[in-house]
Parts: C-alpha cells; structure tokens; sequence
C-alpha cells in the first residue's frame, strides 16, 4: 500500500515526486519515460537558473534528481486505469496492479494527428511526431514540417542544420509563435514557407517520397522522404472509476482542478499540461507538481 502513486515523470510528475520524498511519503512512480515532452524540446530559454539549456539535457537534470531519493520507480510502464474502492485507489498498468491512498495524474500530453490517409501507414517510416528524437535521421534530405506553432518552428530550426531543404506548411497565415523563430525559419535558403495550405495524403512505398497539399484551392504534389507533424498535442487520457462519480474533464479532455490541483474526486489530484491550467510550460507544470503533493500530504494527514 503506498501513500502516493504519480502518473507521469515529466515536470509536473518530478517534482511531485521530489516533495513526496521530502515529505516521507511511501510513494510509487510509473512512467512510459522520465523528463516528458519536455525533453523532445532543442531549446529551453524560459527555464529559472538556466539561462540556455536543450530539453534533453533538462531532462537529465530531472532524472538525476529523482533517483537522489528512495522512491519506487517503475519506468517504461504505463497506467491504462484508476479505480477507486472504499476510499483505496488501484491504479492498473500493463503490467501491474498496485494499491494506493493518493494518485497524482502528471502524464501530460500526447502529440495530435492528422488523420490523413498515409499517416498510420507511414508512421515511423518518414513520418515523425519529435524533430529532437528524429531529425538527425533526416541528414541531406528534403522534408517536411507541418504547423505554425513554437513546436513546428522548432523542428525547422532543428532542421535547418540538418536537411536539404524543408517545407513549413502551416493550414492559415497565422504563426502563432515567437517571432524570433519564426525570423529565423524566414531567413534561411532551405526554408520554403507555405502559407494557408492543408496536408491532403501521404504517399510512399515503404516509405515516404511524396506529400499532397491543397494551396489555395490547387493540388500540389511535393518530393519529400520525411514528414514532421507538430500541430499540438491532446491529454493523455487515463480510464477513471470510482464511487464519487466521473472524473470531470473540459470540453478539451483536460482535467478540472482547483488552485490545490484537486480534482473533483477525493483523494486524486492531478498536475502539469493534462489538466487545465490555461499556460502548458514547464515552469507552470513544475510548480503544479509541488502543489499536488502538498495537497495530497494534507489529505492524507487528515484520513490517517
């Protein structure tokens, strides 16, 4: 029986964990992979006491802090749902089931898709969700970036050391980003930018060497061997039950908290991009993560 279980070990997940410890608490960790999303970032400018670090390297600063502390880490494992009985949580995974007086859901966010045809075919053979995982593999190739947020502009900047040449194709005018990324992206020869054009279809053999895309009502056909998608991200949706009713969600999926990060069931709290706070940055879900487990630690002070 553990006092907390977290879901999730990215910023939110971490630093809950990191209060946990300092708290005392028996408190079990499970997690597809420690440092989230944020580790997939190339640059990290925003971050108190770094004044330039790569999300990678950020989230090896998080994982040694974690496993500084006696805590029960289960990594490379995934929560598929949460039952609450008599007051108990059990929170199952593919793997396990364990039993737990608090839960903390920190798992973030997972990359939105298209749903064009050839992208199920095509995924990870051409077709890519991390430029900061991927884009290496892409040295001296013509590619694609689709998107006009920080996350697309990033991929190209990653690119633009990298590949032949890239194609930013964003389905309006507007860049919603900051306007140095976006300068840079429209400064470089291997950068062509797209404007107002919707991704159609994927094509390939075994794998990518073509994309459709609607321009301003004409068919285009462009040459490419790989495809970057970074058009957002959805919560990560975990199958909630328990006695007090459902899990109250927003009209985007993300979990209702209060200022105490609870949610509207006793005992569960959540932390970080998977609820609703209205800004998804690090620092914000990092400073959620801390409010979980202070939360937690006070109900649980006040059931034992």
């Amino acid at each position: 029986m553990y006092d907390l279980t977290i879901i999730g070990a990215g910023p939110a997940g971490i630093t809950a964990a990191v209060y946990a410890a300092r708290k005392k608490l028996n408190t079990l960790v499970i997690t597809n992979n420690i440092g989230g999303w944020a580790a997939t970032s190339s640059e990290v400018g925003n971050y108190p006491s770094y004044q330039f670090i790569t999300g990678p390297e950020l989230a090896k600063k998080f994982e040694e802090h974690l496993k500084s502390f006696e805590l029960d880490l289960r990594e490379r494992e995934e929560a598929i749902s949460i039952e609450k009985i008599n007051n108990i949580f059990k929170v199952k995974t593919k793997k396990e089931e364990y039993e737990s007086k608090t839960v903390i859901i920190a798992n973030g966010r997972i990359p939105r898709e298209l749903n064009i045809p050839g992208e199920k075919e095509f995924k990870n053979k051409g077709i890519t969700y991390c430029a900061t995982c991927d884009a290496p593999l892409f040295a001296g190739k013509d590619v694609a970036v689709i998107g006009g947020g920080n996350s697309a502009l990033d991929a190209v900047i990653q690119l633009m050391k990298i590949a032949k040449k890239i194609y930013l194709i964003n389905l309006t005018d507007k860049f919603i980003c900051e306007e140095v990324r976006l300068d840079k992206a429209r400064n470089s020869e291997k950068v062509e930018i797209l404007e107002n054009t919707e991704t159609k279809e994927i094509i390939g053999d075994k794998f990518v060497s073509q994309m459709k895309v609607l321009k301003e009502g004409k068919e285009k056909i462009l040459d490419v061997q790989g495809v970057f998608i970074e058009i957002g991200s959805v919560p990560t949706i975990i199958d909630v039950k328990t006695q007090d009713g459902n899990l109250k969600l927003n009209k985007g999926n993300e979990i209702i908290v209060d200022q105490y990060c609870k949610t509207n069931i006793p005992g569960l709290f959540a932390a970080g991009d998977v609820t609703d706070v209205p800004y998804k940055q690090i620092i914000i879900a990092a400073g959620q993560g801390s409010i979980a487990t202070l939360s937690a630690f006070d109900y649980l002070s006040k059931i034992k």
